[in-house]
């Protein structure tokens, strides 16, 4: 009679794992399909350009004398959705470019390591493939800074001015004494498993820019929220995740270069900690060297872009044409 118990017991735990195990392989087939119509229905705005045999995104609009190149934060699923209401109005009198990296929005993904040299040199690839010449107006977002402050440094001829968005420079891990967070690789999974979307579908708010109803349109929200069930997680941003602590010991004895403008938006009432020490005064530390240099603190939080974009635009345009 036990051994009958058992027995049973046994075949129903091989039944239930089977079905199981049969759920998760329908799922993520199901998954992989809709992302395949999903990128039939979601096609790029801009171009695919080849960068050493992958297709990265290259967006412009507008024109102009000026030619802003925009990069994006670490981990921003669709940069050409979430920087929309800024290349509206900057585009209004300058040209402006949207690189995605790879991993990034409509870009392809890579199996190249994200090093700044790699990430710079594909980003310098992708503007020369799509035919946008240079001198750029790099304007990095977050971590993008980190890349900015490579590429002038490496080819300031081909920089005419940089404006950061709350950028995060080389040295400000050493200078607010914080540790780099790094990514657990199991996360890879998110993406490809169709994890992703079920998170997405349940915590929609969680992955949408905090903006006043009508700076993004129903259509961009939703192909944001599309865009990150592709993206959420990937390997490049892993990657990319996992090696900050790398780039910034290559970088963290570079300032930039004096000669070549900066600007720098920054939230407003940052904290001061018990050392003294704010992003504001980091910030005024990191160009005491440049010759034309200028901070604005702004209402709103790390991603400034999502409420400020009229007041930026202003503040760029008065930058670079000399003005305060």
């Amino acid at each position: 009679m036990n051994t009958k118990k058992k027995f049973s017991f046994r075949k129903a735990f091989k039944y239930i794992s089977v079905g199981l195990i049969s759920m998760v392989l329908l799922w993520v087939a199901f998954h992989q399909v809709m992302v395949f119509f999903e990128k039939k229905k979601y096609e790029a705005s801009g171009q695919l350009v080849d960068v050493n045999g992958t297709k990265m995104h290259v967006h412009a609009e507008g024109d102009g004398s000026n030619t802003i190149v925009l990069l994006p934060g670490l981990g921003t699923s669709a940069p050409v959705l979430d920087f929309e209401p800024l290349v509206g109005e900057l585009s209004k009198n300058h040209r402006v470019v949207v690189v995605e990296p790879f991993g990034y929005g409509w870009s392809e993904k890579t199996d190249k390591d994200r090093t700044v040299e790699n990430v710079v040199e594909e980003v310098r690839t992708a503007l020369q493939e799509a035919k946008i010449e240079g001198p750029y107006i790099l304007m990095p977002h977050s971590i993008g800074g980190i890349y900015s402050t490579y590429y002038a440094n490496t080819y300031p001829e081909e920089i005419k001015a940089i404006v950061g968005i709350d950028p995060t420079l080389p040295a400000a891990v050493e200078y607010f004494d914080v540790p780099i967070t790094t990514m657990p690789g199991f996360l890879r999974a998110v993406a490809p498993s169709g994890i992703a979307r079920i998170v997405v579908a349940g915590n929609e708010e969680d992955f949408l820019p905090l903006a006043e109803e009508g700076t993004y349109s129903a259509d961009n929200l939703e192909i944001t929220k599309t865009l990150t069930v592709w993206n959420g997680y990937n390997k490049n941003i892993i990657m990319e995740a996992n090696e900050i602590s790398n780039n910034i010991a290559k970088t963290i004895n570079m300032t930039f270069p004096s000669d070549i403008p900066v600007m720098i938006f920054t939230p407003k009432d940052e904290k001061v900690n018990p050392a003294g020490r704010s992003t504001m005064t980091f910030y005024e530390e990191q160009l005491t060297n440049v010759v034309k240099s200028k901070i604005v603190p702004l209402d709103g939080h790390h991603y400034l872009h999502w409420t400020n974009a009229k007041e930026m635009s202003k503040h760029v345009g008065e930058f670079i044409s000399g003005g305060e």
